[in-house]
């Protein structure tokens, strides 16, 4: 039982859509409605600018934050409880689930780059911190956030298999590639647009 309600809380935790919230309470803008139509920060970043200039940069670094630490949050009281490694990844991965089909906005959501890179942080640490790295120094040359992510998720997988070439608990790694192909296949539309060299840059 102890599980499940931990499946649970990680699920709809994850479901809550902060980009959405902090758009709409402070800066009374839908972001779903401009821009990409995407609740994550790069959203959120690229209508602010625009809508709310002053509260662009503050709304962008806490939808980030929030929506890493709401998957990080669980797991992290989960391993204080002594859950198993199993049970870890499971709620690693219903975190991004919830973060990308959330029952709050009619099971859509976001790309789940922070909140994958923030439940892996948790469980695959030196991994997810090589990403965020090669993330960040792709964006500020590229300045394309969908091109970024997809290359921090690519060195994730790779660093992944380098480091821990068996994962502790599960010894496969078939958890973080379903998060991994989750992340992939809600980039579909932005991997169409980089193919057509029609996606817009972050500037």
């Amino acid at each position: 039982m102890t599980n499940i309600l931990l499946y649970l809380i990680a699920y709809f935790l994850a479901s809550v859509p902060f980009g959405f919230i902090l758009a709409k309470v402070f800066a009374d803008v839908d972001v779903r409605q401009e821009g990409s139509g995407n609740i994550g920060a790069t959203n959120v970043l690229r209508v602010l600018k625009e809508k709310a200039p002053h509260l662009a940069k503050k709304l962008t670094m806490a939808t980030f934050a929030l929506d890493a630490l709401k998957g990080a949050v669980i797991i992290l009281i989960a391993m204080a409880l002594g859950a198993e490694q199993t049970v870890l990844w499971t709620i690693a991965v219903l975190s991004v689930l919830g973060h990308c089909f959330s029952p709050f906005l009619a099971f859509e959501g976001g790309k789940g780059v922070a909140t994958g890179f923030g439940v892996l942080l948790v469980m695959q640490p030196i991994p997810a911190l090589i990403a965020i790295v090669v993330w960040l120094v792709a964006g500020k040359v590229l300045k394309i956030s969908s091109l970024s992510s997809l290359i921090g998720l690519v060195v994730l997988l790779i660093s992944s298999y380098i480091i821990n070439p068996t994962i502790e608990g599960i010894v496969v790694h078939t958890p973080i590639w379903i998060i991994a192909f989750v992340i992939f296949y809600k980039h579909i539309p932005n991997i169409m647009r980089l193919i057509n060299k029609e996606e817009a840059k972050v500037v």
